[in-house]
């Protein structure tokens, strides 16, 4: 017995000695391979190469029973592979939920789906530059562009996906609505439709980066993460819970950008060399490109009327493409929605109700028959209408002709303009727009003393951090719609407001303003607000009661008064003409409303401060420069509104 344990015991220890000397086998497969056979998609992951040798990665989404479907393409920055898989599901409509996929209307159209990462992002080889100029430009010498690169993918698209007819669609908004348009600029005969929603257009007129001169600094998140790595892995960080903290203790745009990095990206140097108007800018608009050539392919233009991002481009390329569409190829969408809000459900946005879902309506009745009817040949779709409008206020859907026409028949646009008055008096006069000079009467002004180190918000502190998740309270979407009451209640801010209305007040189309001001300083911004003021009391929804809901607001910096090319500055105390558009708004104030303008010299941190002092380049103004002004605007002033002289029902 002794004598087997002792053999059991050495057995054991060469046991053990053996498994010490063996490694642990690892318990993940060499290759694993999903059993997807039950799934209603196939996913297919390809690199398509461009004509420069570069390859971008595409992810092509194909429904398994898919036999002569067409292709719905969007090009992106913000990775290809994300967009096609936010869910883990064997169901294709499931797994593409999420940004910019419309997977309602992918899912009920049998549309076979491609996302690619645009040069320089994610899977995508190449070197990445924000919004690439034209190639052979004075700013990129190189054969390729956006417009090259999306005719090389739609090329090898038609030609290898074999179960596609070989038409293609291009989709997309923001940044992915910006690359359709480009596509257009030399369109291949395969591409049949596109569809640009709240796209990217002008950075410097009213998108992204700037706004008629005045730097929209908040984005400077936004340029720090998207261009300074190619997976989007570095991250803005905030020091502050309120924002407005974060950008007035840093100082100048150009201070902050050096505390957070961003001046490593070269992105960021261009947009501080370029302040003003100048080639760089206006070689890159991309409704100025298209307006010299015809339109060739139908093309759906979306946009938002509280778009906080991008309430600029959809309007200015409808206005630039409109005039060569001979074919009747050109159409546009306009609703109540924020940026993007078309994809999701738009009932309604903040506390503001539309009685209905605007974007399921939208999605259902305006682009699905579009994108069947000229990807499908699809004879039995429905035709849309050239203009469908949401009209805010009467929350009704208007089918138009044209845009601003904003009736089928029996109304005009009639000249209007609302003239501020004495008492803070607004006065809504069938008056046509006459312009400024000297004022009318010497003493008939107001005036309010503008800090820099006190400057307006932009809504009301504390300020979350600019970001996108509302879980969070980061709620910058629908900021637009803030109640305006805040700011009115400020000594830095002039308030115009007219009586009790009576009748039904539409507008369609672009308000004017036409300010005659004056500053002691040697430069100023001006902030001009349209502003719909609910009832003191509405029944349906108390919190409504007295809310000052802006319809139409921007803001234009003073020193491109003269030319937007050149900065100048203001000369001091003396009464000046400034003339600036406001974005498009389609609206009805109603019986029982009042109508109310605001006027003031910042908007921060949304914009970076004008420090009242002119210097060379305000990115680069020391703590100095920044000096109190005293701010004078003339009762001559007024803003001209797009009236429709037609009755609402």
């Amino acid at each position: 017995m002794k004598k087997s344990a002792l053999a059991l015991a050495v057995l054991a220890g060469a046991l053990i000695s053996a498994y010490a000397q063996t490694p642990l086998p690892g318990e993940t497969p060499d290759e694993f391979k999903a059993p997807v056979e039950s799934f209603d998609y196939i996913k297919r992951s390809v690199m398509i190469p461009m004509r420069d040798g570069v390859k971008l990665n595409t992810v092509i989404v194909i429904p398994r029973k898919a036999r002569n479907a067409p292709m719905l393409l969007t090009r992106t920055p913000y990775n290809a592979a994300d967009m096609t898989s936010h869910a883990e599901s064997s169901q294709m409509d499931v797994m593409l939920q999420g940004y910019d996929n419309l997977p309602d209307v992918i899912a009920k159209g049998g549309y076979i789906r491609v996302v690619q990462d645009v040069r320089g992002k994610y899977g995508s080889e190449g070197g990445y530059v924000m919004n690439r100029p034209m190639a052979g430009s004075l700013f990129n010498s190189s054969e390729v562009d956006h417009s090259t690169d999306a005719w090389d993918t739609i090329e090898w698209l038609s030609k290898n996906v074999p179960e596609s007819n070989g038409k293609v669609g291009i989709i997309g908004g923001s940044y992915d609505g910006f690359t359709p348009l480009m596509a257009l600029v030399n369109p291949h005969p395969a591409l049949k439709v596109a569809v640009p929603m709240n796209p990217m257009v002008d950075g410097w007129r009213g998108d992204d980066w700037f706004h008629h001169g005045a730097f929209r600094q908040i984005n400077m998140a936004y340029i720090l993460e998207q261009v300074v790595t190619r997976r989007n892995d570095a991250h803005w960080f905030t020091s502050h819970y309120d924002d407005y903290d974060v950008f007035i203790r840093a100082g100048s745009a150009g201070e902050l950008a050096r505390q957070r990095g961003v001046e490593q990206s070269g992105f960021w140097r261009k947009v501080v060399a370029h302040p003003a108007y100048d080639a760089f800018w206006q070689s890159q608009a991309v409704d100025k490109i298209l307006a010299k050539q015809p339109v060739t392919v139908p093309t759906l233009l979306v946009h938002g009327l509280w778009d906080a991002e991008d309430i600029y481009g959809a309007i200015a390329v409808y206005k630039a493409i409109k005039p060569n569409d001979k074919d009747n190829k050109v159409f546009l969408a306009i609703g109540p929605w924020n940026h993007g809000g078309q994809d999701g459900d738009a009932s309604k946005l903040g506390p503001i109700k539309f009685n209905s879902d605007t974007g399921l309506y939208f999605r259902e009745q305006i682009l699905m028959p579009f994108l069947d009817r000229y990807l499908k040949d699809d004879a039995s779709a429905t035709p849309i209408a050239p203009v469908n409008a949401f009209e805010t206020g009467t929350n009704k859907w208007r089918a138009l002709d044209s845009w601003p026409a904003a009736c089928t028949t029996g109304c005009v646009i009639a000249p209007a303009t609302l003239r501020l008055a004495a008492n803070a008096r607004l006065n809504l006069t069938n008056s046509a727009p006459t312009p400024l000079a000297a004022p009318a009467q010497k003493n008939a002004y107001d005036e309010y003393i503008s800090d820099p180190a006190k400057p307006v918000p932009f809504r009301q502190r504390p300020i979350p951090p600019f970001g996108y998740d509302e879980a969070k309270g980061q709620t910058w979407p629908r900021w637009l719609v803030d109640d305006q009451r805040e700011a009115s209640g400020r000594t830095d801010v002039l308030t115009y407001t007219t009586g009790v209305l009576t009748a039904p007040v539409k507008i369609s189309g672009e308000p004017v303003a036409h300010l005659l001001a004056s500053t002691s300083g040697s430069d100023a911004d001006w902030v001009v607000k349209l502003i719909d003021v609910y009832p003191d009391q509405v029944a349906a929804q108390p919190e409504l009661g007295g809310y000052q809901l802006m319809i139409s607001a921007d803001i234009f910096r003073g020193r491109y008064r003269e030319s937007p090319v050149t900065a100048k500055p203001i000369a001091a105390n003396t009464p000046l003409p400034y003339r600036f558009a406001l974005p498009t708004a389609n609206h009805v104030f109603l019986p029982g409303h009042r109508i109310m303008v605001q006027i003031q010299s910042s908007w921060f941190p949304l914009y970076d401060r004008n420090p009242q002092t002119f210097v060379q380049n305000i990115f680069y103004a020391q703590p100095a420069d920044y000096k109190k002004a005293t701010q004078r605007i003339y009762h001559d002033s007024y803003i001209a509104l797009p009236l429709v002289s037609a009755t609402v029902r």
